[in-house]
């Protein structure tokens, strides 16, 4: 799905709130402390704007090894889907049972002195348009989504997700038409992750809680690096309720701990945009590998690409745009 309507954000709506986060249920979340939206507003037909509160002391969001801490690009994407499922429930129609499955998505920001976490929470706007055509019976089916992010008043980046809008009925039809078997559920396996040694060290992958650490067995060579996506699903962040398969964001996080890798420069390296594309679900019950190039450190702005293959097919890919420390 793509397209080559440019969204206009010219409409000024009310004066959006950042006292409280919105119900959890427009975002799709079980927890009320993984809910960043805190308000959204209608701007004109299929086109909203939303407010988020950013953390500063979130468990895995904020867990990050590079100086200066900056906001975390994967904390943007996540409000960025916020903002556009509670858009789509409270002002686009979308019922509340409907689950966006994301095609692929591009995420890039600018200057990194723009995204430096300050003393108080930042004050994100997200402004969202949705584009696509309904169905004859008035439903959408798939479309893209525009959204273009600022920080504190200063523009700061832009994404667009390509989506697929399923019923419960239509989600569990794609699920048996990919396995041709029932998926088995998070919850049904172990919390923890791979026996000690085997999974990388933190600091190598720029984190500091091993709860955070999504690869094991990784290994390098003078030309690649490739490890085993092993998250731990007893981390609330990536699995904040039940799924019967790895979620993008947990391949997302993969992506950007394997790039870390490949510059070994873990603590001066900063991921400041990913377009990712997704062709299979990331099945629980078989492994799933990532692979890269090997490329060193380096100064300036670098693209990465990674790629996951399960059962000896490509499921996705996700490249990483890695910017240097020293432009802060």
């Amino acid at each position: 799905m793509t397209t080559d309507v440019a969204p206009d954000f010219s409409t000024a709506p009310a004066e959006l709130s950042f006292g409280r986060t919105v119900d959890r249920s427009l975002v799709h979340r079980a927890a009320v402390s993984e809910v960043f939206v805190t308000d959204i507003r209608p701007l004109a037909e299929k086109r909203v704007r939303a407010a988020v509160q950013l953390p500063l002391t979130h468990g895995y969001y904020n867990d990050h090894a590079q100086r200066p801490l900056v906001y975390d690009p994967l904390l943007l994407l996540e409000s960025g889907r916020q903002a556009a499922m509670a858009g789509s429930h409270a002002h686009i129609g979308l019922s509340r049972g409907t689950t966006m499955i994301v095609d692929t998505f591009r995420i890039q920001l600018g200057d990194l002195k723009n995204l430096l976490v300050g003393d108080e929470p930042g004050r994100l706007v997200i402004d969202t348009e949705y584009v696509g055509r309904p169905t004859r019976r008035g439903r959408y089916r798939k479309g893209t989504v525009v959204q273009r992010y600022t920080l504190d008043g200063t523009g700061i980046g832009e994404h667009e997700m390509d989506v697929l809008f399923l019923n419960q009925h239509e989600n569990e039809v794609l699920r048996h038409a990919q396995r041709g078997t029932p998926a088995p559920l998070t919850s049904e396996f172990c919390d923890h992750g791979p026996d000690g040694g085997w999974e990388a060290e933190p600091g190598a992958v720029g984190r500091g809680n091993p709860l955070n650490v999504v690869l094991s067995r990784h290994r390098a060579t003078p030309g690649t690096v490739t490890a085993e996506v092993t998250p731990r699903f007893d981390n609330r962040a990536l699995f904040d309720h039940v799924y019967d398969h790895l979620p993008a964001m947990t391949l997302v996080e993969a992506a950007r701990q394997l790039a870390l890798l490949s510059t070994g420069e873990p603590t001066a390296t900063y991921p400041t945009g990913f377009e990712a594309r997704f062709t299979r679900f990331a099945e629980l019950d078989a492994l799933v590998t990532a692979e890269a190039p090997r490329i060193g450190p380096g100064e300036g702005r670098r693209t990465l690409p990674v790629r996951f293959h399960q059962d000896g097919a490509e499921i996705a890919s996700v490249s990483v745009t890695m910017t240097a420390g020293s432009e802060l």
